[in-house]
């Protein structure tokens, strides 16, 4: 007949141990994870690369991506006639309701939206959560250069662009 808490002394008795070693078991926030290179962790964006196509807003399942903009006249030195440009007047994305996935990421044509591997950007409020353009402008800085040209790959399409361009001289 087994004592009754037995398994509850046993499981106090390895914390107690663990926390009492000299060289005890260092973990987050004390000790950064040591994270892969490319990890995912907040979305960041480039703002100057955005067209405002809504791309990523039509896409995210999960509807967490507002985004607004108007309509400006752009006079073009030699042009027949003005062109029409779209301005980025609002840009957020609301991580409380965002999932992770990364389609937004993955449809952006211009490369507006990365990957940053930071993630402590918890809040005690979640209306908190809500990050604007300027807030993931910010992330920007902590996305890594992307990983170098394979050189025994395939050349990218502006290369081999280029090598026809050149060649048909």
């Amino acid at each position: 007949m087994e004592l009754p808490g037995k398994g509850l002394l046993k499981g106090l008795g390895v914390t107690l141990k663990t926390m009492t070693r000299k060289n005890g078991v260092q973990q987050y926030p004390d000790v950064q994870p040591d994270l892969p290179a490319r990890s995912r962790g907040v979305i960041a964006l480039m703002e100057a690369n955005c067209t405002v196509c809504m791309l990523c807003a039509r896409e995210c399942p999960d509807w967490c991506i507002y985004i607004d903009s108007h309509k400006e006249t752009v006079e073009v030195p030699g042009a027949a006639r003005a062109r029409q440009k779209n301005v980025l007047d609002r840009f957020d994305i609301d991580f409380s309701l965002c999932m992770y996935c990364g389609i937004c990421i993955e449809v952006c044509p211009f490369d507006a939206l990365y990957w940053a591997p930071e993630f402590a950007y918890a809040e005690g409020d979640i209306r908190n959560l809500l990050h604007d353009r300027g807030r993931l402008g910010e992330h920007m800085a902590h996305v890594p250069a992307p990983d170098a040209h394979d050189p025994m790959g395939e050349p990218s399409k502006e290369e081999s662009t280029a090598a026809k361009k050149g060649g048909a001289r």
